[in-house]
C-alpha cells in the first residue's frame, strides 16, 4: 500500500509539473510541452544554483545552452567559418554555388534576452544555413558580449561595430556582397538590437552603404511599460513569462535586482521622463483587437534615483519605440512579424503602428497561433511555416 501510495504521488507531481496549460489553437500541443518541461529543468536548476549563491541565474542558464552550440562546419551547399568584425565574433554562411552576379546580404542577430544565445547555437546555425541556401545570401550571424557580465551599451555597440565593419565597401566586395541588397534581421532581443542598430545607421554621416531592408522577429522595443495587454495576458503564454522578461530588461541595465522589482510593479520611470509614455501608449497605438477592454492606466512615478543609476531603459538605442517621427520616417523597408501569444506582441504592434504613421513601408504578419520562440523551434511546423513567410519576404524584397 505504501508503495503504490508513494508511486501515485511520483505520478501526481510529474503529472503537475510536465503539465503546462496552452491555448486550444496551438500546434503540436504535446510536442511544445516536451520543449517547455525540458527548459523548465535547465531553469529550476539555474534558479536553485543562484539561490545558494552557486553562480548568476542567466550564467547558469549559458551553460546549458553552450551545450547546444555546434561548430563552423561546411556543407554541400554553404561555406560556413567563424571570424571577427571589429574584435566582434561573427560566423559567416557562403553559398558554394556560383552566381553570375553580386549576392544578397543579411546581416542576423540571435535572441535571448541579451542574456543568453550565440550564433553557434544549433538552432541560429541551422536558420542561417537555410536562409544563405534559399536566398543565395552571404549571411553573417553576429555574436555580441552578453549580461550579467556586461551590461547596456555593450551589446548595442558590439552589433553596431560589426555591423559597420561588414558594410565597408572593401568587406562586401569581399564577400561578393551587392552594396545595394543588404539587410539586418533578428528575433527577440536581436529583433531589438537590429531595429535599434537600423535607427542608429541612418543618422552616422560615416556609413555611405545603407540597409535596404530590416525584419524584426517578435522584437523587444521598450522597457518603459510592461503593463500592455499583452504583459496582462501574459501569464498564460508559453515559452516567455512577464515575470522573466522583466528580469531579461533589468540584467540588460544591471544585476541590481531593485530595477528589476521597480519594473514588476510598473513604477520604474521617473516623473521627469513621463513624456516619454507618449511614444509607448498603447491605448492610441494598438489597434482595438488587440485592446479586448483592456483599460490604459498611466504608470506610477517611479524613483529618479534608478533612472539616474540606469539611464539606459529610458535610452532609444536600448528602447527603440522611443525614437522620434523624423527618425522613424527615414527608415528602410520593415518586415515585423509578431506572435498573438506572446508577451512582446504589443511593442511590435506599436511599432507598426507608429511606422506606417510616418509612411514607411511596413509589411507586418500576426502569427495568429503563433508564441515566443517559434521561429526558431527545430523541428516544429510553426516553426518551418514562419520561416518560410520570413525567407519569402527577403526572397522578394532583399
Amino acid at each position: 500500500m505504501g508503495r503504490t501510495t508513494l508511486l501515485l504521488i511520483t505520478v501526481v507531481l510529474v503529472a503537475y509539473y510536465v503539465y503546462t496549460p496552452l491555448p486550444g489553437d496551438i500546434e503540436e500541443p504535446w510536442k511544445l510541452i516536451l520543449e517547455i518541461t525540458t527548459g523548465n529543468i535547465f531553469r529550476n536548476l539555474a534558479f536553485i544554483a543562484e539561490l545558494l549563491g552557486i553562480n548568476h541565474y542567466m550564467s547558469t542558464v549559458q551553460l546549458f545552452l553552450r551545450l547546444q552550440e555546434v561548430p563552423a562546419t561546411s556543407d554541400e551547399n554553404v561555406t560556413v567559418i567563424d571570424t571577427a568584425f571589429s574584435s566582434v565574433p561573427v560566423r559567416i554562411y557562403m553559398p558554394k554555388r556560383k552566381s553570375e552576379m553580386l549576392r544578397r546580404g543579411l546581416f542576423y542577430i540571435h535572441g535571448g534576452g541579451w542574456c543568453l544565445g550565440s550564433a553557434a547555437l544549433s538552432l541560429y546555425d541551422l536558420l542561417a544555413r537555410k536562409t544563405a541556401d534559399r536566398l543565395d545570401a552571404i549571411v553573417v550571424s553576429t555574436d555580441y558580449g552578453l549580461a550579467p557580465k556586461y551590461h547596456f551599451p555593450r551589446q548595442f555597440e558590439d552589433v553596431y561595430s560589426a555591423l559597420r565593419w561588414f558594410l565597408q565597401e572593401d568587406v562586401l566586395e569581399r564577400y561578393g556582397v551587392d552594396p545595394r541588397r543588404v539587410g539586418v534581421a533578428g528575433d527577440s532581443a536581436g529583433g531589438n538590437l537590429a531595429a535599434a542598430v537600423t535607427q542608429q545607421l541612418i543618422q552616422d554621416p560615416d556609413v555611405k552603404t545603407k540597409l535596404k531592408v530590416q525584419a524584426l522577429v517578435y522584437p523587444a522595443l521598450q522597457a518603459l511599460d510592461i503593463n500592455l495587454p499583452s504583459y496582462q495576458e501574459g501569464s498564460y503564454f508559453p515559452i516567455l513569462s512577464p515575470s522573466l522578461m522583466a528580469r531579461f530588461w533589468s540584467e540588460y541595465f544591471t544585476t541590481d535586482r531593485t530595477l528589476e522589482k521597480a519594473m514588476l510593479l510598473n513604477q520604474h520611470v521617473p516623473l521627469e521622463s513621463s513624456h516619454l509614455f507618449q511614444f509607448v501608449n498603447w491605448s492610441s497605438l494598438l489597434p482595438e483587437r488587440y485592446k479586448k477592454g483592456h483599460v490604459y492606466k498611466s504608470p506610477t512615478p517611479g524613483s529618479s534615483e534608478l533612472s539616474r543609476r540606469y539611464p539606459g531603459f529610458l535610452d532609444v538605442k536600448a528602447c527603440p519605440l522611443l525614437a522620434n517621427d523624423n527618425t522613424l520616417s527615414l527608415l528602410p523597408l520593415t518586415y515585423i512579424i509578431t506572435c498573438q501569444y506572446d508577451v512582446l506582441r504589443d511593442d511590435g504592434l506599436m511599432y507598426v503602428m507608429r511606422l506606417q504613421n510616418v509612411g514607411v513601408h511596413v509589411t507586418h504578419h500576426h502569427i495568429e497561433d503563433g508564441f515566443h520562440g517559434a521561429f526558431t523551434l527545430h523541428g516544429f511546423k510553426i516553426a518551418h511555416r514562419i520561416q518560410n513567410q520570413y525567407l519569402s519576404w527577403l526572397m522578394k524584397n532583399l
